[in-house]
């Protein structure tokens, strides 16, 4: 399918995709809705492929939203609303397909913005944001897993006239009648949750040299990866705590900080990281979000780590181990 809009959608999906410090690896999705079908972003492709592959997936709009009026269990994986003749690839629709399909605009973007996690991993996250959202038609959505449980939280949270859902433990949304009025929508959104991150030393590469001698893990190739394990206290907090659903996905539920576990990525307090070899492409986007997320983080703030629970559903969901499967670039 071909129309204006489309393209102007994918051209900017390619450029959201390629900022690291709004989408990471395969995170984030946007979509567009037209003539009574809503394209969306595919489970496990990554944004800034959008202008030269095919990762949009057709969907039955007004039986998607019939669905998730009723709260459907088939809004889990939205997969009986996809247009299959039209889906030559067989993409499976976004896990986060219910939050598009619940917001009225055109046009919806969801980016995980590092400086929107910064806020939204705070347990009184919702009160420090007031002022400074006052501006926008905003609303807060505790954290729930994506899909229906998420669809269900923010039909609870949203107002009517929202066009700028701020996802507890997870992310940013916002949504418009065309791709250019979300676009700046969201630059303002990201531009009023700005945080200054912190310098930190550079790491000890002749430490982290040293001990990857012999083993299986390797130096990234991001400088940024470094950043959470520079500051013991810090390190501490990143590594053994899990604060948004991506992390979960690609780098488990904790980063370990020794060889034994075989993990992705391994932190070392005050020296670095170190990443496996054969890790997949988005462990050090994932990491590198996690450092750039909590040098924007200050001392007294109050953070909110997923539950166990919320981590073990994450864990052994059935869609998120097929988004980890993929390796679609």
């Amino acid at each position: 399918m071909a129309f204006a809009a489309f393209s102007e959608l994918k051209a900017l999906s390619a450029k959201l995709g390629s900022d690291p410090l709004l989408v990471q690896a395969a995170g984030g999705n946007t979509s567009i809705k037209h003539l009574g079908t809503m394209w969306i972003k595919a489970s496990g492709t990554w944004l800034k492929d959008a202008a030269t592959k095919d990762i949009f997936v057709p969907l039955h709009l007004r039986e998607l939203q019939a669905a998730l009026a009723a709260e459907d269990a088939a809004c889990e994986s939205c997969l009986d609303f996809v247009y299959q003749e039209q889906n030559k690839k067989n993409l499976r629709p976004s896990i986060e397909t219910s939050v598009h399909g619940l917001m009225p605009q055109m046009v919806v973007l969801h980016v995980h913005c590092v400086n929107t996690i910064a806020w939204a991993i705070q347990a009184d996250a919702a009160k420090q944001l007031e002022s400074r959202l006052a501006n926008f038609k905003w609303s807060f959505v505790p954290y729930a897993r994506p899909g229906l449980e998420l669809a269900r939280a923010i039909k609870i949270a949203m107002k009517p006239g929202t066009d700028v859902l701020i996802l507890g433990n997870h992310g940013l949304v916002v949504a418009a009648e065309s791709v250019g009025d979300a676009n700046k929508l969201l630059l303002s959104v990201v531009a009023a949750l700005q945080r200054k991150p912190r310098t930190v030393k550079i790491p000890d590469f002749a430490k982290l040299t040293a001990v990857a001698d012999g083993t299986s893990y390797v130096m990234p190739i991001d400088s940024r990866v470094h950043g959470f394990a520079m500051e013991k206290s810090v390190c501490k907090l990143a590594s053994n705590n899990v604060y948004y659903p991506d992390h979960v996905v690609f780098l488990g539920a904790k980063v370990p900080q020794d060889f034994a576990s075989g993990a992705p990525a391994i932190a070392f307090p005050s020296a670095g990281v170190l990443i496996h070899k054969d890790a997949k492409p988005a462990v050090e986007p994932m990491l590198a979000c996690l450092s750039e997320v909590f040098l924007r983080l200050n001392t007294t703030d109050q953070l909110k780590p997923l539950a166990v629970n919320d981590v073990s559903r994450l864990l052994n969901w059935d869609a998120e181990k097929y988004r980890q499967t993929l390796s679609i670039r």
